[in-house]
C-alpha cells in the first residue's frame, strides 16, 4: 500500500475523478443475498474513495449513484435505493462538515421522492462552503437527457432573441449542462469488469482516461484508487498533439 502511495506524483494527480460504481447487485448475489444487501455494503466504498481522493488533493469526485435507467429496476430495488440516499445522507452529513466536504448532485433531481429532494437541499446547503473536496452524486442522471435539456434551454434564448446564434460555443453549451459548476473530468473509473460507459457524463468525459477494473465496487478500497490514479499517470495525455508537442510544452 505504502509503496503504491509512494508511486503516485502528486503534482499530477487528475483533478476530477468519476466513478461508476458497479457490482453491488453481483456482489449480494454471490453471497446468496438480495440485491439490495449490495447497495448497502457499498457504503464502505463510496467512504474510502472519498477519503482517499481528498487525502490526495483530488478537488472533485463525481459517483454515478442512480441513472434515469435505474428507475426501470423493480420496485422494492428503487424504494429501497431511496430510502437508503435518504439514511446515508443524514448520517454522513457530520462527517461532511467535518471532513470539509462540499456535496453537490446532478441530473433530475425534481424526479426523487420528496423526502430525498428535502434531504438532498439540506446537505448541499449545509456544506456549500466546504472548500476540501466537492463531493458530486449523478441522481436521475442520464447524459443524453442533460444534453437534450440543455439544446432546449439555448433554443429558447435563441427564439426569445436573449443569445446570438453565433454566440453559441464550448462554453455556452457547458453553462447549460447539469455540470456547469463542475470542470471535465480527468479520470472515470468502472468497477466490476463492464467496459462502457453507460450514457454517463459524454460531453465531460471527452478526453478522460477511462480505467475499468474487475473489481466490484463494495471491495472497492483505498488501495484500488490508487492503481487507477498510477494507471492514469502512465498515460500521455495529449489532447490531439503529437507526444513531441506535450514534451516541449513541458
Amino acid at each position: 500500500m505504502e509503496e503504491k502511495l509512494r508511486s503516485i506524483n502528486l503534482h499530477k494527480k487528475p483533478n476530477h475523478i468519476a466513478i461508476i460504481m458497479d457490482g453491488n447487485g453481483r456482489w449480494a448475489k454471490g453471497k446468496g443475498m438480495q440485491r439490495v444487501f449490495g447497495h448497502r455494503n457499498a457504503l464502505t466504498a463510496i467512504r474510502e474513495a472519498a477519503d482517499t481522493a481528498s487525502d490526495l488533493g483530488v478537488k472533485f469526485l463525481t459517483l454515478y449513484a442512480f441513472s434515469t435507467e435505474n428507475w426501470n429496476r423493480p420496485k422494492f430495488e428503487v424504494d429501497a435505493l431511496m430510502s437508503l440516499l435518504v439514511t446515508t445522507l443524514k448520517k454522513e452529513l457530520p462527517e461532511f462538515i467535518k471532513k470539509d466536504v462540499k456535496i453537490n448532485s446532478i441530473g433530475n433531481i425534481s424526479s426523487l421522492p420528496k423526502n430525498a429532494q428535502k434531504v438532498l437541499a439540506h446537505v448541499i446547503e449545509s456544506t456549500k462552503n466546504n472548500k476540501k473536496i466537492t463531493l458530486t452524486f449523478a441522481l436521475s442522471y442520464g447524459s443524453r437527457e442533460e444534453i437534450v435539456n440543455a439544446i432546449k434551454n439555448i433554443s429558447k434564448k435563441v427564439v426569445n432573441n436573449e443569445l446570438d446564434i453565433e454566440k453559441i460555443n464550448e462554453k455556452v453549451i457547458n453553462n447549460h449542462l447539469y455540470t456547469f459548476n463542475l470542470p471535465d473530468v480527468d479520470l472515470m473509473i468502472r468497477t466490476s469488469g463492464e467496459q462502457r460507459i453507460s450514457n454517463y457524463l459524454l460531453w465531460q468525459m471527452a478526453y478522460a482516461e477511462l480505467y475499468f477494473t474487475e473489481v466490484l465496487w463494495p471491495d472497492f478500497r483505498k488501495e484500488h484508487l490508487f492503481d487507477a490514479i498510477i494507471d492514469y499517470q502512465n498515460r500521455e495525455r495529449r489532447f490531439g498533439k503529437t507526444s513531441e508537442q506535450i514534451e516541449s510544452d513541458e
